[in-house]
């Protein structure tokens, strides 16, 4: 079960992360606060080597694998960028091969990135399922062990993060609200695992690209739908099928899902900017956009939002701040 982690899982994640991945900072920053008149406690998982929250399980996945059995001749995964960085790392780190497929029209920039990891980098197909559905024939094909984009190793390394933000709080003290962006689950089922650990109150609510709909979809129907993947912005959640194991944690677990189109995800990264300095990929600005859309509701309480990573192209933050 993705949720059930014993003690001293958790605290070997905490150690194997922490070997290479520092705890990143988080501020209840006052321009944020005067803007939207609540206070929001930001999580910068942007602050990580690699730029983004992802690179937390990547770890405790090849640290799991090494303890598995014989290493693998190589690995082989697909992303948008993100989980292509964590798997180059973290295979860099126990040397092992590892090829990452994207779709065409990747990010440039995130492309860039996996390759000064060592990965070699393949581009098929014209989306992130595309891209998937040929690693896992490539894996096939050639031998290689396919690194899913969702596993439970996975989500146990990125709830470290959310150990240290829940954590940070005395009791009683933590946000009344924590928005947690979804492309295929780890990051809202690690936030619900830490969530458990802690013994926090905080409710939970999901946010999508509102041009990549199916988690919520799936939320609203209690199971997989597929949906069309026309985002512009938020390629870190261009997921077009929910994965199952995550969906059952979102629909036991969540508050409510809520989509953000592409013009509140560049206001928020505008703001983000402006406010606190920081950039934010599209993906990055999804919470903070889901609690800027709903302002009003959250009035008087207290939310908190990660911002999950800065790896966006130059070119396309310049046009967003422009």
């Amino acid at each position: 079960m993705i949720l059930s982690f014993k003690r001293e899982e958790v605290e070997s994640a905490r150690a194997i992360v922490s070997a290479t991945v520092p705890p990143t900072p988080q501020y209840a920053w006052p321009l944020l606060r005067e803007r939207l008149g609540f206070t929001v406690w930001v999580k910068h998982e942007n602050h990580t080597p690699a730029g983004a929250f992802k690179v937390r399980g990547g770890l405790t996945y090849f640290d799991a694998l090494a303890r598995s059995g014989p290493r693998p001749a190589g690995v082989i995964s697909a992303t948008r960028g993100n989980h292509g960085q964590s798997v180059g790392w973290a295979a860099r780190r126990y040397g092992i091969p590892a090829t990452i497929v994207v779709p065409h029209g990747n990010s440039l920039e995130k492309n860039a990135a996996m390759r000064a990891l060592g990965v070699t980098l393949l581009e098929h197909g014209d989306e992130f399922q595309s891209a998937r559905e040929h690693a896992i024939a490539l894996a096939a094909e050639q031998g290689l062990h396919m690194v899913p984009s969702f596993h439970r190793e996975l989500v146990r390394g990125v709830m470290t993060y959310w150990l240290e933000f829940f954590e940070s709080f005395a009791p009683g003290e933590a946000p009344d609200v924590v928005y947690v962006p979804i492309g295929l689950g780890s990051g809202f089922c690690a936030a619900v695992a830490a969530r458990a650990f802690t013994g926090v109150r905080s409710r939970l609510v999901g946010v999508v690209s509102a041009h990549a709909t199916t988690f919520l979809d799936s939320f609203r129907s209690g199971r997989v739908v597929e949906s069309p993947v026309t985002t512009r912005l938020a390629d870190g959640m261009a997921c077009r099928i929910a994965e199952d194991e995550a969906l059952q944690v979102v629909l036991r677990e969540a508050e409510d899902v809520v989509a953000v189109t592409d013009d509140e995800v560049g206001e928020a990264m505008r703001v983000l900017f402006v406010d606190t300095h920081n950039v934010a990929e599209g993906a990055g600005a999804a919470a903070l956009a889901a609690a800027m859309q709903q302002r009003e509701a959250l009035r008087g309480r207290s939310v908190g939002v990660a911002l999950t990573g800065a790896n966006v192209d130059s070119d396309v933050f310049a046009r967003v701040l422009a």
